[in-house]
């Protein structure tokens, strides 16, 4: 991406953050994640409600969290519940619109890994884990998958199936009988990838400005079907980027470290 003033995260956030909508109740990930759904209630969508999964309800934290027990969640929800409840009765009782989650790999049909790269015994690289994002993927309506796009996390088979998308695609949930339209966006540092109807497979269908198509196509590792309607995505508008930067320092001064 050339330089036009902005990053190319600060796209994929300003990106992801206007797929969220007043009354929207989203279930949100640490890192990206959070920081796309938090520009969200901070500019355009004041009333979505972000629940994380220590419990908070409707939270509105001045800085992003570290993790799900950053006492600044507890301090601004609207309410607190526990994590049973949280699980037992919002998620699997399908109250969650959207689930926003990261990866360490995705494939072409929205299934995550996020345990290790590498054979499960053996791994070069031993990853966080599952958390609740195996619920999450079960049982929201829909997820956003965040990532920054490679070849290394756009991979043609996971090490390690951690969060369920569409399994080899198609009608793959539906015949383990799983609730909701799994992952129906990627928003990525290069552009968007949709799942097809029917297929259920990931296509690009949003690229982002100074993007090429032979830049997405290498960094990912399946052969990359690219849409016919193919869009640019939107330019940030000053507005977004001041909050989202504003955001940024004050988790940067909050915690010590840019974040």
């Amino acid at each position: 991406m050339p330089d036009a003033g902005y990053s190319a995260d600060e796209m994929m956030t300003v990106t992801a953050a206007r797929l969220l909508h007043d009354g929207t109740v989203c279930f949100v990930g640490i890192g990206l994640p959070s920081a796309a759904a938090n520009l969200a209630r901070l500019t355009h969508a004041p009333e979505a409600v972000l629940i994380y999964e220590s419990g908070c309800i409707g939270t509105r934290p001045d800085v992003l969290p570290l993790s799900i027990g950053d006492d600044d969640l507890a301090r601004n929800a609207r309410a607190l519940v526990s994590v049973p409840e949280m699980f037992r009765y919002w998620l699997q009782g399908g109250r969650i619109d959207v689930g926003f989650l990261g990866a360490a790999q995705v494939d072409r049909f929205g299934n995550i890994n996020t345990t290790v790269i590498g054979a499960y015994d053996a791994p070069g690289i031993r990853l966080p884990g599952a958390g609740g994002a195996p619920e999450i993927a079960t049982s929201s309506k829909e997820v956003f998958i965040l990532l920054r796009h490679s070849p290394r996390g756009f991979v043609e088979k996971l090490d390690f199936i951690t969060s369920v998308g569409h399994l080899d695609g198609g009608d793959g949930r539906a015949r383990l009988g799983l609730p909701g339209r799994g992952p129906t966006r990627i928003i990525t540092d290069l552009g968007v990838l949709s799942a097809e109807p029917e297929s259920n497979e990931m296509v690009l269908t949003g690229i982002h400005p100074g993007v090429t198509r032979d830049q997405v196509r290498a960094a990912t590792g399946w052969p990359l079907r690219i849409a016919d309607d193919l869009v640019e995505t939107p330019e940030h508008n000053d507005g977004e980027l001041r909050v989202l930067r504003d955001l940024k320092r004050r988790t940067a001064a909050a915690h010590g470290a840019a974040t």
